[in-house]
């Protein structure tokens, strides 16, 4: 009875955790968090820029370092994940509508929200190849892009 009790309440914890990761629902259901999702997105940014400087320092030290670098690249791989759901999965699928040819203004505003978060997504992935924080710069210039244009009415 009891091996029951701790396997259901491992089972529920697990469950609880996984949905906490996701970015956003897909259901739709509408509720949606936009500045929320601006300051996420600058925190990851610099999230990964810290482990990037720890990274850095670690490698330096001696071998009894070792978990605690691989700790700190996990996390910056981690955070530049998340940031690329955010912008896939919450902006993509979900707050950027297309915009008919036809009308040009719209579809050039349409386009230039596809292109910088296309700069986001690939410098995410830059930034878990490196350890330059040079890509973190960008990533922070592209989200502040991003976030013109799409208040941008």
């Amino acid at each position: 009875m009891k091996k029951t009790s701790v396997f259901t309440l491992a089972l529920l914890l697990t469950l609880a955790a996984t949905t906490l990761v996701q970015a956003h629902c897909q259901i739709p259901c509408g509720i949606y968090g936009d500045a929320t999702r601006f300051d996420l997105m600058r925190e990851h940014v610099t999230t990964i820029e810290k482990s990037m400087k720890s990274i850095v320092a670690l490698s330096k030290a001696d071998s009894s370092s070792a978990n605690q670098l691989s700790r700190w690249v996990t996390n910056k791989e981690t955070h530049a994940d998340e940031l690329t759901e955010i912008v896939t999965f919450y902006f993509l699928a979900q707050r950027i509508k297309p915009a008919p040819k036809s009308d040009k203004k719209a579809y050039a505003a349409y386009q230039a929200k596809l292109t910088v978060l296309h700069d986001i997504i690939v410098g995410a992935m830059r930034a878990k190849q490196s350890t330059d924080t040079e890509h973190c710069t960008r990533l922070h210039k592209s989200i502040d892009a991003f976030e013109a244009l799409y208040k941008a009415k």
